[in-house]
């Protein structure tokens, strides 16, 4: 991993999100991953010509480099997205293991711009039992045979 940004990249990855606005297919956002100087992935926001509310530029991406690179895992990878990533993304992030986040605009640019991504964080900071949309846990006990299976399955892929 470069130990520092590449320009060069977050411009691909402005380039990307203004392209999508004009050509209509969704947000402003875009996002590319780098693994070792070389884009292994790239994703825009999809959310409204796909229907699907997870399809922001960073997952777009992740799902793009993990098929391209035939893993799950980005570890050795960057990510510069146009847009400080939203809770969603950053997790997505995390879980990917990419190591390094650039990011152009703010989550207070993209508040301007209509995005704002406050309330998420607001309510990931509350107990479970005070957040908006109720989160109630039931069978507990029943549930905890898919984690058994997984804790005896002899084959299996760590992650």
């Amino acid at each position: 991993m470069s130990a520092d940004p590449n320009p060069a990249f977050m411009e691909r990855a402005i380039q990307l999100a203004v392209e999508n606005v004009r050509a209509a297919k969704g947000g402003p956002f875009a996002a590319v991953i780098v693994r070792d100087g070389e884009i292994i992935g790239e994703g825009a926001n999809s959310v409204t010509t796909t229907n699907d509310p997870t399809a922001h530029a960073e997952i777009n991406a992740i799902r793009n480099a993990c098929r391209a690179l035939n893993t799950f895992t980005l570890k050795g990878c960057e990510i510069y997205t146009s847009c400080e990533p939203c809770p969603m993304c950053l997790a997505a992030i995390y879980w990917a293991r990419i190591g390094a986040i650039y990011f152009g605009s703010d989550s207070n640019d993209a508040a301007r711009a209509g995005f704002d991504d406050s309330y998420f964080y607001e309510e990931i900071r509350l107990h479970r039992d005070a957040r908006s949309v109720p989160l109630r846990q039931i069978l507990s006990e029943e549930a905890w045979q898919s984690f058994q299976a997984w804790i005896d399955a002899p084959e299996k892929t760590e992650y």
